[in-house]
């Protein structure tokens, strides 16, 4: 559903709620897209290293809304 620096944000349509994306690159990661605060976090990652981890959440914070858009029409 978006590409940012290098990285691939996914949104599988046989996923469960809360909403949220996989983040795709050196490694990959879990970000939920609304976490207590508001904000996008990271819920694990896997290979990833911490800059790609900040890059992915820089990248999923700056299109918070839409990529929260694109959830809702996949999901409901």
């Amino acid at each position: 559903v978006l590409r940012v620096g290098g990285l691939r944000f996914m949104i599988f349509v046989d996923d469960h709620a809360p909403a949220h994306v996989h983040a795709i690159g050196d490694g990959v990661a879990k970000v939920n897209l609304v976490g207590t605060d508001g904000n996008p976090w990271i819920v694990w990652s896997k290979g990833m290293a911490l800059a790609e981890q900040r890059r992915a959440l820089a990248a999923v914070s700056g299109a918070q809304a839409e990529l929260l858009d694109k959830w809702k029409q996949i999901h409901g």
